[in-house]
């Protein structure tokens, strides 16, 4: 698979499906989706950011690069302690991708060990790239494998992973990300809903690769799951200017690890977030900085949730400008675990 990663940095254990896939609008898209076609099946438009937004984007970059490189940091500790020095990282593409690139770069920088990274599919509904797997299993032992994602929201993908793993012998299914707000694993650089900038845009800071695609006439029996190559976009491509400004602030010392003070899960936040607006899906309800910007970016938002402690927030000020730009309402509303939530449309609204 393409992207503009070097092979150095990580191996897309992908299909490559350019030119194969016809993008869809956001609105025919969640129409679609709503009425019972799956995701993965469709492809989005990718969005243009306007110069306003990207203003939005250099602000966080440079406000929160630190933080970002501070979690990174505590997360490759706790990935060395934990799985020892012949891990292999196997980030979720295509949100993970820059995460594993820079948690192996914080190992090579801190230990001088140089470890294997791997990115591969998981499709939520329709479980983890089989053929990916094996292609990993025939390499390298099962323990020494582990997942990394970019953040967790309400839990979504890693319960998805928990049911796929179970039945490759050894493999964990534990899962590193950077931020946790969620509270369901301790494998995490913070339990704070804190902002990742690769979470503002979308293949411009991803390698140029699309989301991941799975469709039976594209995807054949012993086929990797499928991207995309958006090469028309390399004059806009930051995926190498956003890894190395985040490691350009790392560094060695220990830093303490934020251990979460807030009592229970994420998923009974979401799941009273949705009797309070009258949701019945909780699928159409995104919490946390990274899956709110996912919907204004990919879906059709309803409304975006702002927890009322985090009003005028900079690092909320990419979704203000995005909720502007699409005059989508924001609310704000007693959050616990999360700074804010995206809530989708229902098909009858959409």
């Amino acid at each position: 698979m393409r992207s503009s990663y070097s092979d150095e940095d990580v191996i897309l254990l992908l299909k490559d499906i350019t030119g194969l896939v016809k993008p869809q609008p956001t609105e025919e898209r969640e129409k679609l989706i709503q009425s019972g076609k799956h995701y993965s099946e469709m492809l989005p438009i990718e969005y243009v950011p306007t110069d306003k937004y990207m203003k939005v984007y250099y602000d966080a970059l440079e406000n929160y690069s630190k933080p970002v490189a501070n979690a990174v940091g505590v997360l490759a500790d706790k990935i060395i302690s934990n799985k020892g020095k012949d891990v292999v990282l196997v980030s979720l593409a295509r949100a993970g991708i820059p995460i594993g690139i820079l948690i192996k770069r914080y190992i090579k920088y801190k230990y001088d060990i140089d470890v294997p990274h791997y990115s591969i599919s998981i499709i939520r509904g329709r479980g983890i790239d089989d053929n990916a797997m094996k292609y990993l299993l025939d390499i390298y032992k099962p323990e020494q494998l582990l997942f990394v994602d970019g953040w967790i929201g309400k839990g979504a993908i890693l319960n998805e992973l928990k049911k796929d793993i179970a039945v490759y012998e050894g493999v964990s299914d534990d899962i590193a990300v950077i931020a946790d707000p969620a509270n369901v694993t301790e494998l995490c650089g913070t339990h704070d809903d804190i902002l990742i900038p690769s979470s503002c845009l979308n293949s411009t800071v991803s390698g140029l690769i699309s989301r991941t695609f799975l469709r039976g006439d594209i995807i054949g029996e012993n086929d990797f799951h499928g991207a995309v190559y958006h090469e028309e976009l390399i004059d806009s491509d930051l995926s190498y200017a956003f890894i190395e400004t985040i490691e350009k602030a790392f560094c060695l010392e220990n830093i303490p690890d934020n251990k979460s003070t807030i009592e229970g899960q994420g998923i009974d936040e979401v799941r009273a977030i949705g009797e309070n607006f009258g949701i019945d899906d909780i699928n159409l309800i995104k919490p946390g900085i990274g899956e709110a910007t996912r919907v204004l970016l990919r879906r059709v938002p309803w409304k975006i949730l702002i927890d009322e402690r985090y009003k005028g927030e900079p690092q909320l000020g990419h979704l203000v400008r995005l909720a502007e730009e699409k005059n989508v309402p924001i609310e704000y509303y007693p959050l616990t675990h999360y700074k804010c939530c995206g809530i989708i449309k229902k098909i009858t609204d959409a």
